[in-house]
């Protein structure tokens, strides 16, 4: 064998280089992620773009680069799962598109597929912008708004019409600490998953509030889908175009009670949170650019010329979708995914073996200079024709890629939109002076302290 072949199959075993561990089975690591994986992922990318840190027997690595995340998520796809990661998701969501494996997975999301067609997109639209008109006049000029919770109850009203067709005013308290109790007990995820589970068997009063609140979302759940199973025909919600849905490429079969509840309780969770915290961010962005926000208002007088947006405005307004473009770049709700290798990946000269953690950070990659000039900067205008054929694939992801890649995300831009669109046709928001804003990345990237501000009518 010549010299040159052994040193490229030398080379093709290295490790990627990381940081040494200072306690004993890199506890030292777990708890870094735990407290801030937004803090260590970025301390963990000064080391390259494939970084190894190690936790017990674990093998955990950073992927940082457009070409290795497309790699993971499209062109190799095959040689990852989900895996233990997502094992603890599944106690609450179940088998559902989130995390389902392999060939269920695909058939899942074939009969899935078709209730996020244009035709349904358009039902859609029309109830996104009701809900935000029928919020907005709850509001007075100049009064206080914890826009979080405003937007948060905004979406979940949406998606549970759209979901279910149902109106939660009703039931709106109840449903509510439900999902606060989920949301909380669910941060665990960002644990390692040995460490999860044992707290998952503990009998603290955690436990026991979040086992109260998933068997009322159960409940919830199962009782909708026996209604439309009765009074097939009576709606037209995405719980009864899944319910209606076949199966053309294998058994032609539809889904069973259990894989119909594993889907909407996926659909509801994921649904509501992302967007209200994509439109949290974009306010406070706005707050903070005025000359951005009045670019905003000029288009939306233009196009809209007072009137409420529709689906058919989506593509005239140019500028509103570069707003919420960059909001997802700066602030994607899913700051980071999760992947586990089921056989050896090489990228590069690098090595990353059969069972290893692989982390892709869509906040640390949206941030990257080699990308996106002044990355920090708040720059709609950035998202030109030009610069998006340029930019890689893969150095902008807020939403995955690939065969796994977020089925809803054209309800999700959609949505962004013309929520956007609706309410800052009417109003502007400030601001209060003793705001504290940080993040507060666990599953997903929240404003640590909340995001009180000043609504004004423009």
């Amino acid at each position: 064998m010549s010299v040159s072949n052994q040193e490229r199959l030398s080379r093709k075993k290295m490790l990627p280089p990381g940081p040494k561990n200072k306690l004993p089975f890199g506890f030292d690591q777990a708890i870094g992620f735990a407290i801030s994986p937004i803090k260590f992922l970025t301390n963990l990318a000064k080391y390259g773009d494939i970084v190894l840190y190690k936790v017990a027997w674990i093998n955990a690595f950073l992927v940082n680069h457009p070409d290795y995340i497309k790699d993971i998520l499209q062109t190799q796809n095959q040689k990852f799962i989900k895996g233990d990661p997502v094992k603890f998701t599944k106690l609450l969501v179940g088998e559902g598109l989130l995390t389902s494996e392999g060939e269920f997975h695909l058939r899942q999301r074939r009969l899935a597929q078709p209730a996020f067609h244009r035709q349904y997109l358009d039902t859609y639209a029309k109830t996104m912008v009701d809900y935000a008109i029928k919020l907005q006049k709850h509001w007075e000029n100049g009064a206080s708004l914890e826009v979080s919770q405003s937007m948060m109850q905004l979406t979940l009203s949406i998606v549970a019409k759209t979901l279910f067709d149902t109106n939660i005013e009703s039931d709106t308290t109840e449903l509510t600490q439900a999902l606060n109790v989920t949301q909380q007990w669910a941060d665990r995820v960002v644990l390692p998953p040995f460490l999860a589970f044992f707290l998952e068997s503990l009998p603290i009063p955690k436990n026991r509030r979040y086992r109260l609140a998933r068997t009322y979302l159960n409940e919830t759940i199962y009782r909708l889908i026996r209604e439309r199973r009765e009074n097939a025909g009576e709606h037209k919600d995405l719980l009864s175009l899944l319910m209606s849905m076949q199966d053309e490429e294998g058994d032609h079969s539809g889904m069973t009670d259990k894989q119909l509840h594993d889907e909407a309780i996926t659909f509801f969770l994921a649904g509501y949170e992302t967007t209200s915290l994509a439109l949290t961010w974009a306010w406070y962005l706005l707050s903070q650019n005025p000359e951005v926000e009045e670019r905003l208002h000029e288009e939306l007088d233009t196009v809209l010329d007072g009137n409420p947006p529709t689906i058919n405005d989506l593509p005239k307004l140019t500028y509103t979708e570069m707003i919420f473009t960059e909001v997802l770049r700066l602030y994607p709700p899913v700051h980071t995914l999760v992947r586990t290798s089921i056989t050896e990946y090489n990228p590069g000269n690098f090595t990353v073996p059969s069972g290893a953690i692989l982390f892709l950070s869509p906040y640390l990659m949206h941030r990257d200079p080699r990308y996106f000039p002044e990355p920090e900067k708040f720059k709609p205008e950035r998202w030109t024709v030009s610069f998006k054929e340029t930019l890689p694939k893969f150095a902008y992801f807020p939403f995955g890629g690939g065969p796994r890649k977020c089925i809803g995300e054209q309800f999700a831009w959609m949505e962004g939109i013309l929520l956007l669109a609706t309410l800052a046709q009417k109003w502007k928001f400030q601001l209060e002076k003793d705001q504290l804003v940080e993040l507060k990345p666990l599953i997903t990237l929240r404003p640590k302290h909340g995001m009180k501000m000043i609504v004004s009518s423009r």
